[in-house]
């Protein structure tokens, strides 16, 4: 594409050079710099674009795009003020729209933006309609899923898998917006149709995330200012704070009759090794016997998110039903099948709060016993393993804490941090640093109404340790543990 039409309705500082210049690729990572591409330099945690804008032109890149005051002889110089706005603005052309030609909806929260998203996907697929998601599974089309780096990838990846999405014939795009996604840009240039705020609370706060609590709920905010309709969980706390100077037309769900999407008549289900929730649905939509295979009423919320949009999108009732009974999310309180009469839990809680509400939640089915088992993330704030520690200690029958992702420090390092937090409460524990040993452990030594959790991988399929990801999925180390069970 001419760099003329790339650049079109960017906010421009100033220009050095020519701009009718046919460009091959917008590049902003160095590394993959090509022939007659343009570079954009972004400035992240650690990294600062502009000192690899020598290494992109020896590649081959004949324009640089950001925010320093450059003149660099032989290259086109554009300057702006904001190089991800630049980006994002930049991708939408170079991919021509994609967006437009999509019914796009994004969800927004701290927890339950993934189930959420599947459940819309699930029941646009039960109508019948093709759509397409990006998050934190990955991007998917249909049942197949290619994994990205981040929950709300770099724009210039959102618009290309966008345009694969409109390519593949997807009449829907569905995606988790993260709060980093929304305040370092990778969303602009997106008129989004839905917005869905799920909740918010203390987390993503910290080094590499959120300065401080209020510019995390601002940044969920965002989407609000960037969306034609906004469904809203009124029972969250802070919703007034997200929606605030919103600019499209809300709705609400929550579990009163103030909402325009409320359930009743809650029923907690459980039918051997499967946990499950019923209830009903009234408001804008009535709905009976709602049926969802994954335990917690917090997947309630996530539910009536999912059914307001999809019943301003038309979808049948029939299809709502089934496209929930039918959902499995992979790594969010998914049950494990195990013909035993004890059931196997995987979850991606890996703080304390997740860790709680999970717990909390399983302990309403009345297990015989919780036997949670966990570890901590390295190169993490250590008061988050006190904190999953003690959680562990006070709400498990029974805590194995094993090695999670160390990262780059030793493991037996992080476990004795768990420690102190779980040796605060009257828990009982084992030690098993091999992760694949303590899931063998709580598997052998499981009794018949148990309810085992493995907590903190969740959909991840790897262990990281000192920068190399070596594989390793607990959905196929349980599933052959219980098999040789079997036999």
């Amino acid at each position: 594409m001419n760099l003329n039409n790339i650049i079109k309705d960017l906010k421009i500082t100033y220009t050095i050079g020519s701009t009718d210049l046919e460009i091959s690729d917008i590049i902003y990572d160095s590394r993959k710099a090509v022939k007659n591409c343009v570079f954009v330099c972004l400035k992240g945690f650690g990294f600062d674009g502009h000192d690899f804008i020598e290494d992109a032109i020896k590649k081959g890149a004949i324009a640089i795009v950001g925010e320093k005051n450059l003149n660099i002889p032989g290259v086109t110089i554009i300057q702006v003020q904001n190089a991800r706005a630049a980006l994002a603005h930049m991708s939408v052309n170079f991919f021509n729209h994609p967006s437009k030609k999509l019914i796009t909806i994004a969800v927004t929260g701290t927890k339950g933006k993934t189930t959420t998203s599947h459940m819309i996907k699930s029941i646009l697929e039960n109508s019948g309609e093709k759509a397409g998601l990006i998050g934190t599974l990955g991007m998917s089309i249909g049942q197949e899923y290619k994994s990205l780096n981040n929950t709300t990838p770099e724009s210039y990846e959102i618009q290309k898998l966008l345009r694969e999405m409109v390519n593949e014939g997807c009449k829907y795009a569905v995606m988790e917006a993260s709060s980093i996604g929304l305040l370092r840009n990778r969303l602009d240039g997106i008129n989004f149709d839905f917005g869905i705020f799920t909740n918010i609370s203390h987390d993503h706060v910290g080094d590499g995330e959120h300065k401080n609590y209020q510019e995390y709920i601002e940044s969920k905010s965002l989407l609000f200012k960037r969306c034609k309709f906004g469904i809203i969980n009124r029972n969250d706390q802070n919703y007034l704070e997200v929606v605030k100077n919103h600019k499209c037309k809300l709705e609400f769900f929550g579990m009163d009759p103030s909402s325009n999407y409320y359930a009743t008549n809650f029923k907690l289900l459980k039918a051997g090794e499967t946990l499950g929730i019923s209830f009903n649905i009234k408001g804008e939509v009535i709905l009976d016997e709602v049926f969802i295979s994954m335990p917690g009423r917090f997947n309630v919320y996530n539910a009536l998110a999912a059914i307001a949009v999809c019943s301003k999108l038309g979808i049948s009732e029939y299809s709502m039903l089934k496209g929930l009974k039918t959902l499995k999310v992979k790594g969010r309180v998914e049950s494990i099948p195990t013909n035993k009469d004890f059931s196997v839990i995987i979850d991606y809680a890996h703080n304390a709060l997740s860790m709680e509400n999970l717990l909390n939640t399983l302990k309403e089915y009345n297990p015989k016993r919780i036997i949670t088992v966990f570890g901590a993330g390295g190169n993490r704030p250590k008061i988050r393993r006190l904190e999953m520690g003690e959680v562990s200690g006070r709400l498990s029958d029974f805590s194995i804490i094993t090695s999670d992702n160390p990262r780059f420090e030793e493991p037996l390092d992080i476990i004795e941090d768990i420690k102190k937090g779980i040796s605060s409460t009257k828990g009982k524990y084992t030690v098993i640093p091999s992760r694949i040993d303590a899931i063998s452990y709580a598997i052998n030594n499981a009794q018949s109404g148990d309810v085992i959790v493995l907590a903190g991988k969740g959909h991840e399929e790897y262990q990281e340790i000192k920068g190399i990801k070596h594989p390793l999925s607990e959905r196929k180390i349980a599933i052959d543990l219980l098999k040789s069970l079997k036999s």
